[in-house]
């Protein structure tokens, strides 16, 4: 990762849990601002352009977590990853489908959370632009073009907005344009570790994808195997 301080908005009206999460990714190396609830958090973010992620709880007064991704998704592509309660599969659903990164069941080691954190920003600077040339490549699927290293997708010659997990999975896929990608390969090059195989968060990313390009049959999922996207 890069030597520079990245900065971790955690949004969670438990103050125990908020300073835990806060001691503990400060003394990894991270700057932190803490936000009790989604109003909070959402006027904070409009006037402090540093913060690089939001750790957000969906179970909050006044703006829960789920009403906070909406407005928040609605300007900026900020990673998300969200806080649920145990077991709760639907919030984990509705937070993916809103345009969250990732998410934890509580209760979690902060461990964990920063092993997610940091998948997070390794995907993002791994394609950060290394030199013009580089910037300049495109890869066209049909009506779909994807800057891999500018992090920029266009769709009929519009921008697509697109949430960086998003990105992640329609770049994979588009430049093994043709081929099939298998599910575990696609999860070990999101997160670089192993996924539980019973997790089916990428299937609501996918899904996601396929209302935003307007196409469902631009990813195929071949059954038992992966995904693959159709020139």
């Amino acid at each position: 990762m890069s030597s520079t301080k990245m900065n971790i908005l955690v949004v969670d009206d438990d103050p125990k849990i908020a300073t835990l999460l806060q001691t503990y990714l400060e003394e990894s190396g991270f700057g932190v601002h803490r936000a009790s609830n989604g109003r909070i958090a959402l006027e904070l973010l409009t006037k402090e352009h540093s913060i690089d992620a939001v750790v957000l709880d969906v179970m909050m007064p006044e703006l829960d977590g789920f009403e906070t991704l909406k407005q928040l998704r609605q300007t900026s592509n900020i990673p998300v990853i969200m806080l649920t309660a145990k077991g709760d599969h639907l919030d984990r659903i509705v937070g993916l489908e809103l345009g969250a990164d990732d998410y934890l069941a509580k209760p979690f080691h902060p461990r964990e959370l920063l092993a997610r954190l940091k998948a997070i920003f390794r995907r993002t600077q791994d394609k950060q632009p290394q030199a013009p040339p580089d910037a300049l490549r495109s890869i066209v699927v049909r009506t779909v073009e994807l800057w891999p290293d500018r992090r920029m997708v266009e769709l009929e010659g519009s921008a697509l907005s697109l949430t960086g997990m998003e990105f992640d999975i329609l770049s994979i896929l588009m430049e093994r344009g043709g081929q099939v990608v298998t599910r575990d390969a696609m999860m070990n090059a999101l997160k670089g570790e192993d996924w539980d195989v019973f997790d089916r968060s990428i299937d609501v990313h996918i899904s996601h994808l396929r209302k935003k390009i307007g196409d469902s049959s631009f990813i195929k999922t071949i059954r038992g195997v992966g995904y693959v996207v159709t020139p």
